[in-house]
C-alpha cells in the first residue's frame, strides 16, 4: 500500500504570503509539491464556505497565509481571515474532526524561508492525522 499523501490548500494572500511563496521558489527552498496555493487579494476574502468546500473536495488540510497583523494592505481583512479560521476549527471540532486540519499563520513578503517551513511543518501535521473523513467520495462521508 502506498503512502499516503495529503492534499494541502493553501489559500495565500497576494501581498504578503504568496509573495513569501515566490521567494521561496527564487531561494530554491523545498516544501511539499502537494501544497496547492491559490493567490487571493487578501486572506479577508477566504469566507468559510471556501474552506469548508475545499474540504468536501478533497483537501486533507487548508492552510490560510496572510499578512503579519497590523500589516494588513486591506485594514483588517487579515484579523477577518483569523476569525473565520476559528469558526470553522471550532464546527470541524463539533462534527468530530480534527480542528487541526485548518490553521492561519502570518507572515510578510520577504519571509520565504518562513513559508517553506509551514508548509512542510503543516503537510507532516496532515500526514499524521490521516486522509480527510469528509471529503467527496470517501466511506465516511458517503455514511
Amino acid at each position: 500500500m502506498a503512502a499516503f499523501e495529503p492534499i494541502v490548500v493553501a489559500f495565500a494572500c497576494h501581498y504578503c504570503a504568496y509573495t513569501a511563496a515566490d521567494m521561496a521558489g527564487t531561494m530554491r527552498l523545498e516544501y511539499p509539491a502537494n501544497v496547492n496555493i491559490i493567490k487571493v487579494p487578501c486572506t479577508g476574502k477566504v469566507d468559510t464556505i471556501h474552506i469548508m468546500r475545499a474540504l468536501q473536495k478533497g483537501a486533507d488540510g487548508v492552510l490560510v497565509a496572510g499578512c503579519l497583523v497590523g500589516d494588513c494592505h486591506f485594514k483588517n481583512g487579515n484579523v477577518q481571515a483569523n476569525n473565520r479560521v476559528t469558526y470553522v476549527q471550532e464546527l470541524l471540532k463539533d462534527i468530530g474532526i480534527e480542528s487541526e486540519r485548518v490553521e492561519m499563520v502570518h507572515m510578510s513578503a520577504g519571509q520565504g524561508r518562513q513559508f517553506a517551513e509551514i508548509a512542510t511543518e503543516f503537510t507532516e501535521k496532515i500526514r499524521q492525522l490521516g486522509p480527510n473523513p469528509i471529503k467527496e467520495g470517501s466511506k465516511k462521508a458517503a455514511a
